[in-house]
């Protein structure tokens, strides 16, 4: 009947952009430092990637089934995303088992347990990779990982050898352009070359797929912090480097791929802010005081432990009304 108005539910403004579309572009931003990670740790590389990955679709898939849901859910890539993120923070060198045990959690317990996609708290991949660390900290220990193969310069005859953050003499053997392209640098598979990560970073925030807050008030902390910051027990010669500490160890692949997970984080811009700091002033508290070198996994996942609070406190004001707490008491 012509002049029938048509009532649908919201939302009624509509962006190109589905789940599909972001987490494949996602997958598409993570592809260079992938493809420099497997060059930097050859085979060892492919076989984390490949399980974990593998690990995580085929859970995704199982966890449908059980819940009644189309498994063409599967397709959506973000359990790829989830399985690839995972393996990026795992070193080369862990045993076969990590990279199944963490996709399993992440997707099963992380994930599926709380509702599925769009329901739980706290990153898939980082949160399966704090497991790991309690539940298999010596094969993915921080203290002597595979050198990778070097960029230039002479080839590197050790096995193994400490990641930047987690010995007390690196300032005398990484430099910052090592450090900045991942040259003879030990970590985990994705945090080696930073200028990868960048390139794929700085491609999501042109998308407006990543809000370019989160890694700057991020990172930007950090650099602050490790400064201003008093030495402690025993500071190393690189304890009061900011540079030295931004491109040192996950907080790059953090920043921009981790701590700006749509679901995990808040949804206002201020929120977004605070989260942000709270993740960096976290970074910086455990790698100053802590009795761990890394801390940007567990400073994310704090972090989306409070996004609900932070949410509920850091509101828009709605047309009409005084302040948010008023509209919110309307």
């Amino acid at each position: 009947m012509e002049g029938m108005l048509l009532v649908s539910p919201s939302p009624h403004l509509r962006a190109r952009d589905d789940i599909n579309r972001i987490m494949w572009s996602v997958a598409c931003a993570l592809a260079p430092a992938v493809a420099i990670s497997i060059y930097f740790f050859g085979s060892g590389a492919l076989w984390v990637y490949a399980i974990s990955i593998g690990a995580a679709e085929l859970t995704e898939l199982v966890c449908l089934k059980m819940r009644g849901c189309p498994l063409g859910r599967a397709a959506d890539g973000s359990a790829l995303v989830t399985g690839l993120l995972l393996a990026m923070v795992l070193p080369a060198g862990c045993a076969w088992y990590c990279p199944l045990v963490g996709a399993v959690f992440a997707i099963a317990l992380v994930k599926h347990a709380f509702g599925g996609l769009g329901h739980n708290i706290w990153n898939p991949a980082l949160a399966a990779r704090v497991f790991l660390q309690f539940a298999y900290a010596k094969q993915i220990s921080l203290s002597e990982w595979v050198v990778p193969h070097k960029l230039w310069g002479p080839a590197v005859d050790a096995v193994s050898r400490a990641t930047p953050l987690a010995t007390e003499q690196v300032a005398r053997g990484y430099h910052y352009l090592d450090l900045l392209f991942g040259n003879g640098v030990p970590g985990s598979l994705g945090e080696t070359c930073k200028v990868a990560l960048l390139v794929g970073g700085i491609y999501l925030i042109v998308r407006r797929i990543v809000d370019w807050r989160i890694p700057v008030f991020y990172i930007g902390t950090v650099f602050a912090l490790t400064y201003l910051l008093p030495a402690g027990k025993e500071p190393a010669a690189w304890a009061r480097d900011p540079l030295y500490h931004v491109l040192s160890g996950g907080l790059i692949i953090g920043a921009f791929f981790m701590a700006t997970d749509i679901v995990t984080t808040p949804i206002t811009r201020l929120g977004r802010i605070i989260f942000a700091v709270g993740c960096g002033i976290l970074v910086s508290i455990i790698r100053r005081y802590g009795g761990y070198p890394e801390g940007v996994a567990y400073s994310i996942v704090l972090m989306n432990t409070c996004t609900p609070l932070i949410d509920r406190w850091v509101r828009p004001r709605l047309y009409g009304s005084r302040t948010p707490k008023a509209a919110a008491r309307a």
